[in-house]
């Protein structure tokens, strides 16, 4: 018998679909399924329009998107504002499949089977399953899985983002946060530093600097493509994380070590909407995970933060209550 099929839906931005993706890992490890990619765009002028003034999503797909054909899926996994309206369009069309959409779709929750959405958005309802942050593509097997090469990796690991709507990046900022970094360094501890598609460029020779240092490495998301990313191994290697303010998914990530977690704290924007960040970060402090980075790293203990198996032990649940036909629809 053929496995079943999900469908990852994302306009293809690498955050994106890296929870998208992530979720149905986690599902097709509990029960198996095929999973296919899907990266969508919308050709003009839909795409500057509401989605509600489409009429036929499907028939807005643009010429280079993947496309949303039949045999529709059993389980649809969609992250992002534009996967919204063509979730809609094909639940219509496919009533067996079941569809799940990530972070807050702006839309009426009777649109879709279950919506799961960062605990900090407080969304309520029959189908809404809340979780901490986001889904992400570590566990901890994952991590836990570190080959020998990778243990030089170790001691602490340093996950950078960059500006946001809400955080910005300062010469004065980023300088502080180098000099707490080279403090740590210059009393023995090895740091392992990973940077983002988002990380500052004026950053770089701040960091390349301390990466002289003995037990500093380095790795530059963009130019160091051609080596194996080493944020997997970091994460399953070090002894601690420290992860820069702007970014919920590193946190998250982090978080599923079981590892101590530092929230570097980084500038704001004036007036910036701050309050979603604050509410992830001290959801992550009551329960014992994380702590302020202010230049010291101690060692606590807390129970593993495995969000995206449970989101995915939801899906499975719901799917088989509904008692979805393992047919898929032609």
């Amino acid at each position: 018998m053929a496995k079943p099929v999900c469908w990852v839906v994302t306009d293809g931005r690498a955050g994106i679909e890296s929870q998208a993706l992530g979720l149905a890992e986690a599902v097709a490890e509990i029960r198996p399924m095929e999973i296919v990619v899907k990266r969508i765009g919308v050709r003009s002028p839909w795409r500057e329009l509401p989605w509600r003034a489409w009429g036929e999503a499907l028939g807005r797909l643009s010429s280079a998107s993947d496309r949303l054909d039949p045999p529709f899926p059993e389980l649809w996994i969609g992250c992002g504002r534009l996967s919204v309206p063509f979730a809609v369009s094909i639940k219509k069309r496919a009533p067996e499949t079941f569809t799940v959409q990530l972070q807050n779709p702006r839309a009426p929750s009777a649109l879709f089977d279950l919506i799961i959405p960062p605990e900090h958005d407080r969304l309520s309802g029959d189908n809404v399953f809340s979780i901490i942050g986001s889904p992400n593509r570590t566990n901890v097997r994952s991590v836990g899985a570190v080959n020998a090469p990778a243990r030089n990796l170790r001691k602490i690991a340093v996950l950078i983002g960059g500006p946001n709507r809400v955080f910005k990046y300062s010469a004065a900022g980023a300088g502080a946060f180098i000099e707490r970094l080279g403090a740590l360094a210059d009393k023995g501890d090895e740091l392992a530093i990973t940077t983002s598609r988002r990380t500052p460029h004026g950053l770089r020779p701040l960091l390349r600097d301390l990466a002289r240092r003995d037990g500093v490495t380095l790795w530059i998301a963009g130019l160091d493509s051609r080596e194996t990313n080493p944020y997997p191994a970091m994460l399953g290697g070090c002894r601690a994380v420290i992860v820069t303010e702007d970014s919920v998914n590193m946190a998250v990530e982090a978080a599923a070590t079981g590892k101590p977690v530092y929230i570097s704290p980084l500038e704001r924007k004036f007036l910036a909407p701050a309050m979603k960040f604050d509410a992830f970060h001290e959801s992550l402090r009551r329960r014992g995970v994380a702590r302020k980075f202010e230049g010291e790293i101690a060692d606590w203990s807390y129970e593993l933060l495995d969000e995206t198996r449970r989101a995915a032990e939801e899906v499975i649940r719901r799917m088989r209550s509904r008692e979805v036909s393992p047919k898929r629809v032609r």
